[in-house]
């Protein structure tokens, strides 16, 4: 879906956010903008008109080609008085730009609900399928001086309605970008859940921002400083609905309604109806996307089952939730990359792209993907997604609290740990206090943040090897496959894998000159030094191992696998740094309390079924609990 941080030019409209201003205010008068600006009303086939932004670029003669922007959050009232930083990549080309509001959205008119938008029409699509339809062919035959061929782009949700057209493009439809694409399949991964466990915080304030107001992105009032302790006071998450939004706000309503994965929720995977590669399509993700990491894999993947002309494209890189628009990421937390990757990206891939195939200039790709890769800070160009050299490799949890490549030995008594899980304690995901996901604030890049506040809890067990003696290059996907029991009769178990930077990683002469009168206020955590950077996390819920649609008690004492998805990756461990993992049972509030005591479904337990548990991992031959790292060897 969307971040919503107005501070950043990503904002409203997506590559057009520097187009919005924050307040709804002109952002500049149009004799003084770059682009000649006109707002009209398309209609659709149903007779329902959408709001529309057109803005065809000064200083270009002839005929241009039309790039389409699609989104649920605002179009701009005028153009931008300068050209925006992130899309001058893009505009030097030249383009006719149109960003568009959703049926039901500000001005447009219709019904907004999120979750039914992605509701599949048989043989049609979605209905932002048939709307972009309308659309594209409304602007083909209308707007003056267009040379016939459409782009369609977007981040999150404007990304889902970009990659929607392809399960029923127009014929003008020349080239497709949908970028951290959701939703996809929003009850197993991505937004609203992961694998059935439900992603509170966001879920339930993204929902509330987009549907309690037609004319405006909304934000809930807390009335607590610090999240975490609202959303741990509010107890029983049916309280949401009695005591604060009252059946306002559907797609809440709708999560609660269907808690397992029923027929609802999988006639919302649009993305089942795509098997082929329509349209060229740039397929953009971040390794460390808060909002939306699974969308990109899963279009990817489905159109990758039929490409013969090699049109569909991954681009991966150390970005968070569409920070690839920011006009220069340089950075992944603290750790400098020596590029400005976000940059780079729009002007060596992205502009290119639609570059060739609506202007006809440059030279068709001839890759598959693209990632930066983290570790070795480098541009990396592969010609098949997964890579063919990479060999999965089992790296063991051990009972004294190491991981190795070796493989367990001892007894299954001797080789298990074990802590208790509170949920009236739950570990929180981010350090506290925890601000709200809307506006701005904290949420964009906590998924790079340092895992180090939770080393001290009693319920995080870590594991860790020794320092590493050699660069060990990870590419591809990564899994976790974890051997647990819960004295309880349901449990989450959350793993976390983590690059430790050794604890000279940065050089500072705070420890060694004399004269040095330390650290600025605040700078001192900003260093390297022994950062626990994490590169993959995820969440699985007990009651949903055995199956999606019917869910089952755990055996108290039993141990059960859980096999964790950690996403597809491109990292480096380097040498002398070393590799973690983190297990806990509880992510707070970015995934909401397991009661720990099975009930039918937990948005109706009642408080009394919220109990603590002994949790037990396991590290024994029998149950060997590993990550699996696809190993890329090294070049001689």
């Amino acid at each position: 879906m969307r971040t919503l941080a107005l501070a950043f030019l990503t904002a409203l409209c997506g590559v057009l956010a520097a187009a919005c201003s924050p307040s709804g205010t002109p952002a500049g008068s149009a004799e003084e903008s770059p682009f000649e600006y006109q707002q009209v009303m398309v209609p659709m086939r149903d007779g329902i008109r959408l709001q529309t932004v057109i803005m065809r670029e000064r200083g270009f003669k002839g005929p241009l080609p039309i790039l389409i922007v699609r989104t649920p959050y605002g179009v701009p009232d005028k153009a931008p008085e300068k050209m925006p930083p992130n899309l001058k990549e893009l505009a030097a080309d030249g383009y006719i730009f149109v960003i568009q509001n959703l049926r039901g959205r500000f001005k447009s008119e219709g019904t907004f609900t999120q979750s039914s938008d992605a509701l599949l029409i048989p043989g049609k699509g979605t209905i932002e399928t048939l709307d972009g339809w309308d659309t594209i062919d409304w602007l083909v035959k209308n707007v003056p001086e267009n040379n016939g061929r459409v782009g369609i782009l977007g981040v999150s949700y404007s990304g889902y309605t970009a990659a929607a057209t392809l399960l029923d493009p127009h014929p003008a439809l020349k080239a497709v970008s949908e970028q951290a694409a959701g939703p996809v399949d929003e009850w197993m991964h991505d937004d609203d859940h992961r694998y059935g466990a439900l992603r509170l915080s966001y879920d339930f304030e993204y929902a509330v921002m987009e549907e309690s107001d037609k004319n405006a992105n909304a934000h809930f009032a807390f009335d607590r400083w610090d999240t975490y302790q609202w959303y741990l006071g509010l107890g029983p998450l049916s309280n949401i609905n009695d005591l604060y939004v009252h059946g306002k706000v559907p797609n809440w309503s709708d999560t609660v309604a269907h808690p397992d994965y029923d027929d609802y929720w999988k006639s919302l995977v649009w993305v089942n109806a795509l098997h082929s590669s329509t349209v060229p399509n740039l397929n953009v993700a971040g390794f460390w996307d808060q909002e939306d990491p699974w969308g990109p894999w899963e279009i990817f993947r489905r159109a990758a089952q039929s490409d013969p002309d090699g049109t569909n494209l991954m681009v991966a890189g150390p970005w968070c939730h569409g920070c690839w628009n920011l006009p220069a990421e340089d950075k992944l937390g603290p750790w400098a990359l020596g590029h400005e990757t976000a940059r780079e990206f729009r002007e060596n891939i992205e502009a290119p792209f639609f570059a060739f195939w609506l202007h006809g200039k440059g030279a068709k790709p001839t890759w598959r993907a693209k990632m930066f890769q983290t570790g070795s800070n480098t541009w990396q160009t592969y010609p098949a997604w997964p890579v063919k050299t990479a060999v999965a490799t089992k790296l063991y949890l051990h009972a004294d609290g190491t991981l190795s490549f070796q493989e367990p030995k001892g007894s299954e008594k001797e080789t298990a740990r074990s802590f208790v899980s509170d949920p009236a304690n739950p570990v929180p995901y981010r350090p506290r206090p925890i601000s709200p996901t809307y506006p701005g604030g904290d949420w964009r890049y906590w998924e790079s943040g340092d895992q180090r506040f939770v080393d001290d809890r009693p319920d995080v067990l870590t594991y860790v090897t020794q320092p590493l003696d050699r660069d060990v290059t990870v590419t591809g996907e990564v899994r976790a496959l974890i051997y647990a029991s819960t004295t309880g009769t349901d449990s989450d178990v959350v793993a976390k894998l983590i690059d430790v930077f050794p604890e000279d990683a940065e050089k500072v002469d705070w420890y060694t000159n004399p004269k040095s009168t330390g650290p600025a206020p605040g700078e001192y955590a900003t260093k390297l030094n022994g950062y626990e950077l994490p590169i993959a996390m995820e969440v699985r819920r007990g009651r949903y191992l055995a199956s999606y649609e019917h869910p089952k008690a755990l055996t108290p004492g039993v141990p059960v696998r859980w096999p964790i998805p950690l996403r597809d990756r491109d990292h480096v461990f380097l040498k002398g740094h070393r590799i973690m993992l983190q297990i806990q049972s509880t992510w707070f509030p970015i995934i909401d309390r397991n009661p720990q005591t099975f009930t039918p479904s937990i948005y109706t337990a009642k408080a009394s079924d919220y109990r603590s548990a002994t949790q037990r991992v396991y590290s024994s031959p029998a149950m060997p609990s590993h990550i699996e790292l696809p190993i890329v060897p090294a070049r001689p």
